[in-house]
């Protein structure tokens, strides 16, 4: 099912002010979906599937209830909104008679937080894009926002991975691949034999490195004979793993073997091409950092062997000189409505990012801000600047570096600064995002659902703004 319309009767009341103002923000929020029937028709797609497999399991079960469409997207709101992991906002929402009757769930029973991750990762990013847009769409069509004035910048959002260190890179590749063999051992022992694992040996030699890395930091020379045995531990896990999987894929097609064996076996032999794969860059790294000092170049390394799509961010912040994720570009006019937003993959150059800007703007609005606001990354050269201001009247991009008397100027015009100051705004969103809606870090594994964690927050985010309007 894609909604249910009939819903119970709201009996919730209380003379406390901030909670009443606290049921009046998710009421506002519930208009606004209830009059935008198309977000839901856009998320079913993708969920019609997935939702009709749960229902069935669930009916098997002797569960009543079905869940909707509609259902998922507003739990997946008040995740967001609540700052809450999958498992806890399982927790508050069937804890919750107020919250039960804004997803829509009632009397009936909550779904688990391990469907709820199934359906959630069923969403796909390109749907999220599509669902933001059809909002800012209806936004402006009921005259919520303007697009006279536009502010852009961009943030680190970091993936969920500890801080790389060749060393520890090497241990998750060994313990990883050792995992699996004991997977295919449990299956079938005579497939593995009675080789051992060296796990706590590995386990060691990484501790070992770590400390010692930890008290001489200038001796680095003395690292390389246990990062050595390391490697040569990794290196001799990695072959008995492809062994071990060439073996897989012939014992899998044994007319004795069990379907649900087959079924595993498969599932592993693919995590292992996968892993294998991702430890043979592992160890060709720290085999060219470590053992022959040879400095290798950002992109051709790998900084999480569950995470390989995090890219390594230089930005110099205060306290945070280096962080492990992905950039994201957001693009905000007036009112703070996030009418787009850019996740980028590979670290973009700012300053080519304005024409995708301006055009995705003048496609939603049907014509160019008055005034457009970024900071100095934005900056490229004064005669760029000049046609730029051809389209927009107002650009206010600060310069980097020394200014000529007709730059300060431009600098000092009251339009300018009072750009800057509205560009300054944009700041506070982006702390918004990260410390209450928590997108400082995004939990969730591959690219795919980093991308779409963004559009989730995105969403709720606009959402919370048309709740006040």
């Amino acid at each position: 099912m894609k909604s249910q319309p009939q819903r119970a009767l709201d009996f919730s009341g209380t003379h406390l002010t901030i909670t009443n103002q606290y049921y009046a923000k998710y009421r506002a929020i519930s208009n606004v979906l209830e009059k935008s029937p198309e977000l839901v028709e856009l998320v079913h797609q993708d969920l019609a599937k997935p939702l009709a497999r749960v229902n069935r399991k669930a009916g098997r079960g002797g569960r009543q209830h079905q869940f909707t469409s509609e259902n998922v997207l507003r739990v997946l709101l008040c995740q967001v909104i609540e700052g809450e992991s999958l498992r806890g906002i399982v927790v508050r929402i069937d804890d919750s008679h107020f919250l039960r009757q804004f997803v829509g769930v009632d009397y009936a029973a909550m779904m688990d937080f391990t469907t709820l991750c199934k359906l959630r990762n069923a969403i796909r990013p390109e749907t999220w894009y599509e669902v933001n847009r059809r909002l800012a769409e209806r936004a402006l069509r009921e005259e919520l926002i303007e697009g006279t004035r536009l502010r852009v910048d961009t943030t680190a959002v970091e993936t969920n991975i500890h801080y790389p260190t060749d060393s520890s890179l090497l241990w998750d590749a060994y313990r990883v691949l050792a995992r699996l063999i004991v997977k295919v051992r449990e299956i079938d022992p005579d497939l593995v034999g009675t080789r051992r694992l060296q796990t706590r040996q590995a386990k060691r030699l990484q501790q070992k490195i770590a400390r010692r890395a930890a008290k001489r930091k200038h001796d680095r020379d003395r690292l390389k004979p246990l990062y050595c045995e390391l490697i040569r531990q990794v290196e001799a896990v990695v072959t008995w793993t492809v062994e071990l999987r060439d073996a897989v894929k012939s014992a899998k097609r044994a007319a004795h073997r069990d379907a649900l064996d087959v079924v595993k076996l498969e599932t592993i032999g693919c995590e292992m091409d996968h892993y294998a794969r991702l430890a043979g860059k592992v160890i060709d790294q720290a085999r060219r950092r470590v053992l022959q000092s040879e400095p290798v170049p950002n992109t051709d390394k790998i900084f999480s062997i569950f995470e390989e799509h995090t890219e390594l961010l230089i930005r110099g912040k205060a306290g945070k000189e280096i962080e492990f994720g992905h950039m994201v570009q957001i693009e905000q006019v007036e009112g703070k409505f996030i009418t787009g937003y850019e996740v980028y993959q590979a670290r973009p150059i700012e300053y080519e990012q304005l024409d995708g800007v301006l055009k995705r703007h003048a496609a939603l609005f049907g014509a160019h801000p008055a005034e457009l606001a970024a900071d100095k990354g934005y900056y490229q050269s004064t005669e760029t600047l000049t046609k730029l201001r051809q389209k927009v009247p107002v650009v206010s991009i600060a310069k980097k570096g020394r200014r000529t008397e007709q730059e300060t100027a431009i600098e000092h015009d009251p339009l300018f600064r009072h750009a800057q100051r509205f560009r300054a705004g944009v700041e506070g969103t982006i702390s918004f995002l990260k410390r209450v809606l928590r997108l400082a870090r995004c939990l969730n594994k591959g690219w795919k659902h980093f991308v779409a964690t963004v559009a989730q927050t995105v969403f709720a985010h606009n959402l919370l703004i048309l709740a006040r309007c």
